[in-house]
């Protein structure tokens, strides 16, 4: 083995807001990476580009940037927070030999950040700590330190790996330090974090050899078409180079059409790039993740990449209601197909099947990463009826395993018996409680992932939208009995037409509406929440009787705002008997059966 001494390849992980991105935009601004006439409002995150990611506040895709700190090339790749998008993280963490692992001075060490530490142990990558936002009023450092090495005691594979580096940070204001700074106000800038960089986390290894690179990550764009993104192993690679594509064993020809080098957050092109760096290549039309590039010499791939396997699936198929085609413009189960089909090639962490009665089912990690495809889908043009989410389970030597997570809520000290006595409705488990500061207590359950679904919403109505709520699979146990009811009856429309204020002023007496007046409703739709178990049909279309006779209170109407569910609020609200409509415009949950009569033969049977 060789090393390429002027390249690093860092991964760069931690849980949801923790300050990863602001750090990595900060070490862009540092390193020059912009010219100075180049329009770039410093308070905005340069590499959160996609839309979702913007309006969530969350990185979702991984991305790989780079940048020149003296005679060193620095490869970054920011990799999401949210356990849901860990597949994005786990094939990443292959293309670097070390990893920032941030960390916020007053949460400390959170489920993801053990999640991703725990693959990067495994892979043998070489660990920074970086303490962030430590000018927090309740930063809690050497708690924070102390817990941290709990975690490497618990999850590291040799006793090298106990001996981590640490740097303290504010990256909103582009500060860092190699010992805990007595004013965080003091001038300073991010070099300790360069320069820890190139002291601490090693060049890339290089085999001797011809050609040879694994497919980590796939891009594409409608001008170059599929990038075959990856770090390569050996050898070096040109544009028109002759190659073998192996997929599972099986072996493709395939020429390189051009091949580039990131270069700050652009992709320049290159007429030779040696191993030991991250090359995106065109013209490799076949190329999927995990699949191996290489020399026409070398015939035996690279080992595949491990993915944890999905514990959520959903079903998913075109608009079925009455008000079908009028928001939308990909109508057809085959668009639908297509679209699944494309996404399947980048998002490894999903998984697609047919059921035998033509039904469409899409797995993923979790309701955040099937509702990021589902909301993508539905700002493409898509109509679609999506229905309850279900847990997978699985037979584990004949006997039926559902999955296990570990559920972390931070909460505000004073809603703690509303939080536990909620899970323990759900039959989660306790098993540690602290405080982060002095409001805020840290729970953490162990319970089935059937029991969080719908969980998140019920926390936030219950603590006010303060609670903040992460989790992580664990393990597969025996599947336990059926949960408890958790959710009160609907209220189901009965007519098709528009809403009208005296219709929705008859029944908002009776729980939460969805609808405001002058909307359009139909037969068999959820248009709100009964304050009894059972569901009630009612007619919000119906207008006030004409009379002669004026009565009091007649001149105005005082209706209640609407209550008005997100995507994953919609799918945690459903039962088994409802499905949810998604167009460009509305969300509208509905009964699969949308006639009172069909209904009502069925419950029947």
């Amino acid at each position: 083995m060789n090393s390429s001494n002027n390249i690093r390849n860092i991964a760069i992980i931690a849980h949801v807001d923790h300050g990863k991105t602001t750090l990595v935009d900060g070490l862009l601004k540092q390193s020059k990476t912009f010219r100075e006439n180049e329009a770039l409002m410093t308070s905005s995150l340069i590499l959160d580009s996609n839309d979702q990611e913007r309006e969530r506040g969350i990185t979702i895709f991984a991305k790989n940037i780079a940048v020149n700190y003296g005679e060193t090339k620095i490869n970054i790749i920011d990799t999401p927070g949210h356990a849901d998008f860990g597949g994005e993280v786990e094939r990443t963490l292959n293309m670097a030999d070390g990893a920032l692992l941030l960390v916020d001075a007053q949460e400390g060490p959170m489920p993801q950040t053990k999640f991703v530490l725990k693959k990067a142990l495994e892979i043998g990558i070489k660990i920074i700590v970086v303490i962030n936002k430590i000018d927090k009023k309740d930063a809690r450092i050497d708690q924070t330190i102390n817990k941290l090495s709990d975690l490497f005691l618990e999850l590291a594979v040799s006793d090298d790996q106990l001996d981590f580096p640490i740097i303290y940070a504010i990256g909103r204001d582009m500060k860092a330090w190699n010992e805990l700074p007595a004013d965080s106000n003091s001038a300073a800038d991010l070099s300790p974090v360069f320069e820890a960089i190139l002291k601490y986390i090693p060049s890339p290894k290089i085999q001797d050899g011809p050609f040879k690179m694994q497919v980590t990550t796939l891009d594409w764009d409608s001008f170059k078409g599929k990038y075959c993104i990856g770090r390569i192993i050996s050898g070096s690679v040109k544009p028109g180079m002759n190659l073998n594509l192996i997929i599972n064993g099986k072996i493709e020809k395939a020429t390189t059409d051009k091949v580039y080098v990131s270069q700050g957050l652009k992709r320049v092109e290159a007429n030779e790039i040696t191993a030991g760096d991250i090359v995106a290549i065109t013209g490799i039309k076949n190329g999927g993740i995990g699949d191996t590039l290489a020399d026409l010499s070398i015939t035996e791939g690279l080992p595949s990449m491990d993915i944890e396997e999905p514990t959520l699936s959903i079903s998913i198929g075109p608009n079925t209601s009455p008000f079908m085609g009028k928001e939308g413009k990909f109508l057809t189960s085959r668009q639908i197909l297509e679209r699944v089909e494309k996404e399947l090639q980048t998002n490894v962490a999903m998984k697609f099947q047919i059921l035998d009665d033509g039904q469409y089912i899409i797995s993923g990690r979790g309701e955040l990463h099937i509702s990021v495809f589902l909301e993508t889908l539905r700002r493409e043009g898509f109509e679609l009826t999506v229905g309850k989410p279900s847990v997978i389970t699985k037979k584990i030597d004949g006997k039926e395993m559902e999955p296990v997570e570990e559920l972390t809520i931070d909460v505000p000290t004073e809603y703690v018996g509303s939080v536990k006595s909620e899970v323990g409705r759900r039959k989660g488990m306790l098993t540690f409680q602290d405080e982060v500061s002095v409001s805020t207590t840290r729970l953490i359950f162990e319970i089935t992932t059937r029991g969080i679904l719908g969980l998140r919403g019920s926390l936030m109505t219950l603590t006010k939208g303060t609670a903040i709520v992460s989790s992580i699979f664990l393990r597969y146990d025996p599947s336990g009995g059926a949960l408890a009811k958790t959710r009160k009856g609907a209220l189901i429309a009965t007519a098709q037409g528009k809403a009208s204020t005296y219709g929705i002023h008859l029944i908002q007496d009776k729980g939460p509406i969805f609808l405001s007046p002058a909307e359009e409703v139909y037969e068999g739709m959820l248009i709100g929440i009964n304050g009894r178990e059972e569901d009630l049909e009612v007619n919000v279309c119906k207008e006030k009787a004409l009379s002669n006779v004026r009565s009091a209170g007649e001149e105005g109407l005082l209706l209640t705002p609407p209550t008005i569910f997100s995507l994953e609020q919609s799918l945690d609200f459903l039962e088994d008997d409802e499905c949810l409509e998604i167009t460009p415009t509305k969300l509208r949950l509905r009964k699969k059966t949308l006639n009172s009569q069909l209904r009502s033969r069925e419950r029947k049977r």
